[in-house]
């Protein structure tokens, strides 16, 4: 998750205890929240308990140190004892995300990559299933093609059904996946967000008050925090307020990034760039 820097106001992790650019204190800094692994054995029991696909299949290796090209992954070095996190690009080079003794710090670099990435691949599923379960409702009720007046009608509907589709995804073309924002807490240029039921929320003036889509450079997901209210958190839960989101809460399907065995995990589906370099240069 990005925040400001006090001094210097360039955007930073709030996972960093000082700013990479100036070194200043991080006054937001966040190690670890509620249900975060702090270790690599508790990373991969919290993969695990997901159900999340081999890491083959993922592409997120937890304790190894792999060759292979398109591959983020996290290991102790048996000489060194540091803890690296890296990255292999397409062409099979090696970019080092960070290197150092913190393995609380190494483990939540990769974790974060990892939500960010199952958030994208649940939508590409939570996507389909929509767009298939509107083929299947609306497939039989295509007339038969027999007779000009028919022909008509069927043409119509499927007019009718192609532009309710591409109101449904965001786009005139079926190709392009829906993706919305995810339930739960985000952090924008510092100050604490809500979403939830198609609507914003944030905090301010000690209160949580609703509001309009927030303004966010790059992608939505980074500066997603989390999806349910824990006791680290420097702002009081949303439940608090007068506002009704309790019927989103436990009936979510990006649920505590649970994974179910009939959706698919496509690594070359848009969401990670191989080619970039993903440094941070954080060596201690």
């Amino acid at each position: 998750m990005k925040v400001r820097c006090e001094y210097c106001k360039n955007y930073i992790d709030d996972s960093e205890e000082k700013c990479s650019y100036c070194g200043a204190v991080n006054k937001n800094y966040r190690r670890t929240a509620y249900g975060m692994p702090t270790t690599i054995e508790e990373f991969k029991q919290w993969y695990k308990d997901r159900n999340l696909p081999p890491y083959e299949t993922t592409r997120f290796f937890i304790g190894e140190d792999y060759k292979e090209p398109k591959a983020f992954g996290i290991y102790k070095d048996p000489q060194s004892g540091k803890f690296i996190v890296y990255k292999n690009k397409e062409d099979g080079t090696r970019a080092l995300r960070y290197e150092g003794r913190d393995e609380k710090y190494a483990v939540n670099e990769l974790y974060l990559k990892l939500k960010e990435e199952l958030r994208f691949q649940k939508n590409l599923n939570f996507s389909d299933d929509l767009y298939n379960q509107n083929n299947q409702n609306n497939q039989s009720i295509y007339p038969s093609t027999f007779g000009i007046k028919k022909n008509w009608i069927g043409l119509a509907l499927m007019i009718c059904t192609v532009f309710v589709a591409a109101v449904m995804f965001g786009n005139v073309g079926l190709g392009k996946k829906m993706a919305g924002p995810n339930k739960g807490y985000y952090n924008i240029n510092g100050t604490e967000y809500y979403y939830a039921n198609g609507n914003w929320y944030w905090y301010k003036d000690n209160g949580w008050t609703q509001t309009s889509t927030p303004e966010y450079d790059g992608t939505l997901t980074s500066y997603y925090d989390k999806h349910y209210f824990d006791s680290s958190s420097s702002f009081p839960d949303i439940k608090s307020s007068d506002f009704d989101t309790s019927r989103d809460y436990d009936n979510d399907w990006d649920s505590d990034y649970d994974w179910d065995y009939g959706d698919t995990w496509d690594v070359d589906s848009g969401g990670i760039d191989w080619n970039s370099d993903w440094f941070k240069k954080r060596y201690k």
